[in-house]
């Protein structure tokens, strides 16, 4: 469905679970910065009536998750921790033009911000089948669900402002620059993406 190219090796979570404090942290980081993400397209794109009506719900949402997920780190006796540089978000932005045409500029913001959803709904799917913590797994399998929605809010935005044979190519493009980035970076336990 998510169209990955590269799947993350199921071990991954047999790693992740070992610092789940580690990966719980990263979690409600990477909600507190969706929400500003959304934010940001608002701000940016205020005449985009769609967008600005699509986006607004999910900036809430997205907050809410934060909020759940430091519930989560509370109830476990975790402290939240300190913030890391995403680096695979890094690495993605490198796939945005810059400038050129609004339209263009658009479109792979919300590429990217569907690609980030993407990368999270499979990590989650993966925890929400695999970690050994059955409360985790149901945890976690709310979120999937919740990405999955996202990321098909961001592709279905794209292609309501620009031609979506256009949108088509620069996604496969996407995803092709995508698994170059998850084939380049090590396997780590203390990140979602």
């Amino acid at each position: 469905m998510l169209g990955l190219k590269l799947a993350t090796d199921p071990h991954w979570v047999n790693i992740a679970e070992k610092t789940i404090d580690e990966i719980l942290t990263d979690h409600a980081y990477c909600e507190q910065k969706a929400a500003s993400t959304c934010i940001s397209l608002i701000i940016q794109f205020p005449d985009r009536k769609e967008l600005v009506e699509e986006i607004t719900p999910i900036v809430a949402e997205e907050w809410g998750h934060f909020r759940k997920v430091l519930k989560e780190l509370k109830s476990r006796g975790y402290t939240f921790g300190r913030n890391r540089t995403d680096n695979y978000v890094t690495e993605l932005m490198k796939f945005q033009r810059k400038g050129g045409r609004e339209e263009e500029r658009l479109m792979d913001k919300l590429l990217i911000s569907a690609m980030i959803e993407a990368r999270s709904c499979e990590r989650f799917r993966l925890l929400s089948l695999h970690i050994s913590d059955e409360k985790l797994k149901d945890f976690y399998h709310e979120f999937m669900v919740s990405e999955a929605g996202h990321y098909r809010t961001f592709l279905d935005l794209a292609k309501l402002y620009a031609p979506e044979e256009k949108v088509k190519s620069r996604w496969q493009e996407m995803l092709e620059f995508e698994a170059d980035i998850m084939r380049r970076r090590e396997v780590r336990g203390d990140r979602i993406h």
